[in-house]
């Protein structure tokens, strides 16, 4: 029984924080300065690369949540995560206008590959 309710708890945590990337998305407007994630903006491949893959990975996250093969205590440090990432993208978006530079990108890159490969962990335990 608390199973179930630690388990609906945790979906509900999940649907929540998708919603409100999905709201911070709407509110946003196309301007490059204002850019951020789930923004998609056509003339900034980096950005774009980034947003699919946090995307990509809140997918896999919630797949795992959705089929039991993650804990919610593993639910949660991914997401706390997967926010440290998207806070770092966006202030160094917030420092060049709406961009990423490639340096930026990669250690983005690094730190979604390090979560990648929890997130396999977590799964396959």
């Amino acid at each position: 029984m608390i199973n179930k309710i630690s388990n609906s708890l945790l979906i509900l945590a999940v649907a929540g924080l998708m919603s409100t990337g999905s709201a911070i998305a709407q509110s946003t407007t196309t301007s490059t300065s204002e850019a951020g994630p789930g923004v998609v903006d056509p003339g900034h491949p980096r950005v774009n690369q980034v947003n699919r893959r946090e995307a990509r990975q809140q997918n896999r996250i919630a797949n795992g949540v959705k089929n039991g093969s993650l804990s919610a205590k593993q639910t949660s440090n991914l997401e706390k995560r997967e926010a440290s990432v998207q806070n770092r993208e966006q202030k160094d978006m917030a420092a060049h206008n709406g961009h990423l530079t490639k340096a930026e990108q990669k250690g983005i890159n690094r730190q979604q590959n390090r979560i990648s490969k929890s997130i396999y962990k977590d799964k396959h335990k």
